[in-house]
């Protein structure tokens, strides 16, 4: 007999998540998600797990949901140098005008502002943005960009070093 939503135990799962992002079959798109699949074979802190986010939207709801900090890794493009790594913050990112989006173009803002709106946001959110070298079709990331991943993993895990500290 299916049990009522309240009284259904929440899975067991970390306080921090490294959430990687993108495309694989798009290059560099798909940083986040060769950094995150990087990550899966390390011996990584107790309290962090690493997700393969893909281009999932709503469909990261759960994962995201009651985190304590989660960092998300994703190609940003925009007017940087190729390779460019940004760090930005859950307030540095500009939401959509609710018109602008369908169910096919939600991502991650989108899928942010329904957990707030469900009472289940991180409380933490860091995007560590990498400013792709080349979108065009392709499996592999350009050498350009397969260069920065140590230096993104480690980014990520200062993260949660620094949370830590406080």
């Amino acid at each position: 007999m299916p049990q009522p939503e309240q009284s259904r135990p929440k899975p067991a799962r970390t306080p921090n998540l490294v959430l990687g992002l993108g495309n694989i079959l798009l290059r560099d798109e798909g940083v986040g998600v060769r950094v995150v699949q990087a990550m899966q074979g390390m011996d990584l802190p107790a309290d962090v797990e690493v997700f393969d986010g893909a281009t999932a939207g709503l469909d990261l709801l759960d994962v995201l949901a009651d985190r304590r900090k989660v960092v998300v890794i994703d190609a940003l493009a925009g007017e940087t140098q190729p390779g460019t790594i940004l760090r930005l913050e859950a307030q540095d990112l500009a939401p959509r005008e609710a018109g602008d989006v369908s169910l096919h173009e939600i991502g991650l803002l989108e899928t942010l502002a329904a957990a707030r709106l469900l009472g289940s946001a991180p409380q933490e959110l860091v995007v560590i943005g990498v400013a792709p070298h080349s979108i065009d079709w392709g499996l592999h990331l350009t050498p350009e960009i397969a260069r920065l991943v140590p230096r993104i993993i480690e980014l990520a895990l200062a993260e949660f070093a620094s949370s830590a500290a406080r």
